[in-house]
């Protein structure tokens, strides 16, 4: 009998680990739809915090951070850093 394994939960706890998240954002920033990245962060959210404690750490309305990390969010860059930095990340530029 197969077992059925749930993905996004073994996504989500390889999440925890910083490297493997790191990763994780990297790579949904080098895809040319900016939705993509905006959902990396919020399984990054999901693995590691919640909603609710992000934004008591962030000074942010709830109901704005899941719109914010929605497909069709457009957050501002204060924002990004924000959750970022709350999330132990910060955002780089480097030399191609």
């Amino acid at each position: 009998m197969t077992r059925s394994i749930n993905y996004r939960d073994d996504l989500l706890k390889s999440l925890t680990d910083p490297e493997e998240a790191k990763e994780y954002l990297n790579a949904a920033l080098e895809d040319e739809n900016p939705e993509v990245f905006l959902l990396a962060l919020r399984d990054i959210v999901d693995a590691n915090s919640s909603m609710t404690q992000l934004a008591l750490d962030t000074n942010r309305n709830r109901e704005s951070l899941y719109k914010t990390l929605s497909e069709k969010g457009n957050p501002q860059l204060n924002s990004i850093r924000s959750i970022l930095s709350n999330l132990g990340f910060k955002l780089a530029v480097e030399v191609n």
